[in-house]
C-alpha cells in the first residue's frame, strides 16, 4: 500500500504584537527619529506612509529584503511577515506614494506589489544571503522549510512582497 506524503497545513499568519511585544517592534521606530538609523547599516529602512482611513502620516520600521536598483533608480524590497493584511501593506495597495528613510536618507519612493513569481525567486536569492534570518522568519509564519532553493521559492511565492522604488511610478496591473 502505497502512501502519498500528507500535505503541510497552510501556514499561520502570526498575529501582530500586542503588549510589550509591539513597544519591542516599535523600538527601530523611535530609534530612526531619533537619528539612530545609521546604527541599522541598510538592513531597516523607516516607511513612512499614508493611513487609508485615517489619512494621517505613520511610520513603520520594515527589514529590506533587498536593496537594489530596478530601472535605473535606488529601490528597496520589503516583505510583509504579517500578511497582506499588515496595515502598512494595505495603505500602501491604496496610497502607493510614500517615503523611506533609509540611514539618514529620505527618498520618495512608489510602491510596487510583486507577483507571487516574483517573491518566489526573491526569496530563493535571499536565503543563501542570510541562512539563519530566512529559517527563523519561515518558522515564525508556520512554514516548515529543509534549506532548498525550491523550498525558499515555495515560501517566497506566498509572503507578498513590496518594491520601493524612488520617484517612479508603477507599471499598469490589468484589473483582476
Amino acid at each position: 500500500m502505497t502512501h502519498e506524503p500528507a500535505a503541510s497545513p497552510a501556514p499561520r499568519r502570526p498575529a501582530p504584537p500586542t503588549g510589550w511585544r509591539r513597544t519591542a517592534f516599535r523600538l527601530p521606530v523611535h530609534m530612526f527619529r531619533m537619528g539612530l538609523g545609521p546604527l541599522f547599516g541598510g538592513r531597516l529602512l523607516l516607511l513612512v506612509h499614508t493611513g487609508r482611513v485615517s489619512g494621517l502620516s505613520r511610520r513603520t520600521a520594515i527589514e529590506v529584503v533587498e536593496a537594489a536598483p530596478h530601472a535605473d533608480r535606488p529601490s528597496w524590497t520589503v516583505a510583509s511577515g504579517f500578511g497582506p493584511g499588515a496595515d502598512w501593506y494595505r495603505n500602501l495597495e491604496h496610497t502607493p506614494q510614500a517615503t523611506v528613510q533609509v540611514g539618514r536618507r529620505f527618498h520618495a519612493v512608489t510602491a510596487q506589489v510583486l507577483t507571487a513569481e516574483e517573491g518566489g525567486e526573491l526569496m530563493a536569492r535571499y536565503a543563501p544571503r542570510h541562512p539563519r534570518v530566512a529559517r527563523r522568519l519561515c518558522a515564525y509564519m508556520g512554514f516548515t522549510v529543509d534549506g532548498s532553493a525550491e523550498d525558499y521559492r515555495r515560501v517566497g511565492e506566498s509572503i507578498p512582497f513590496v518594491r520601493l522604488t524612488e520617484g517612479a511610478a508603477p507599471p499598469a496591473r490589468p484589473e483582476r
